[in-house]
């Protein structure tokens, strides 16, 4: 089998857009059997099928890393959820045509509530992308948005988020 490198680019959301702008959606649920880092082992169930994917270490700029990915029998990423590490991921996930791109956008629920972000794939690390305006900040590299830290470490639990809800505007 080909090494399979995932090449992608991830940022913040400015507004709910997105939501009009889909093309399509699903519910997400995602555990993770292993959360090192520099390689997970995760257990997804998306659509009524399952999926467990293997990820390697990201390379430098956090923009590609080593991804393979094989459909499971609901039944059996049933069964390997059982396995998983404390906390789930939930999630829905639209995805938006933009150009000549798909742009993935995450909406996040329960512990991780208040977070969207959106990742668009791409052939090459240099590979230029119109840009949806519902498009923020760049955080691509950035650990404290990977999904196994989220599982982790969640987004309410993140002291500026803490802060913010301490006091109001």
């Amino acid at each position: 089998m080909a090494q399979a490198i995932e090449i992608e680019r991830k940022f913040l959301v400015l507004d709910s857009s997105y939501r009009e702008q889909a093309f399509s959606s699903s519910r997400i649920c995602q555990g993770y059997i292993c959360s090192m880092r520099g390689r997970t082992v995760r257990v997804r169930i998306r659509d009524g099928k399952g999926y467990l994917t293997i990820k390697g270490a990201s390379n430098e700029s956090g923009t590609s890393r080593y991804e393979w990915e094989h459909e499971l029998p609901l039944s059996e990423a049933e069964e390997l959820m059982k396995l998983c590490e404390p906390g789930m991921i939930d999630k829905t996930r639209y995805l938006v045509k933009c150009g000549t791109h798909t742009f993935e956008v995450d909406e996040f629920y329960g512990a991780n509530e208040g977070l969207v972000i959106a990742e668009v794939e791409l052939a090459d690390e240099n590979e230029p992308f119109e840009r949806p305006a519902f498009l923020g900040e760049e955080v691509t590299g950035q650990v404290k948005y990977y999904n196994s830290f989220l599982m982790k470490t969640p987004y309410k639990d993140w002291e500026e988020n803490k802060k913010q809800s301490e006091y109001p505007l």
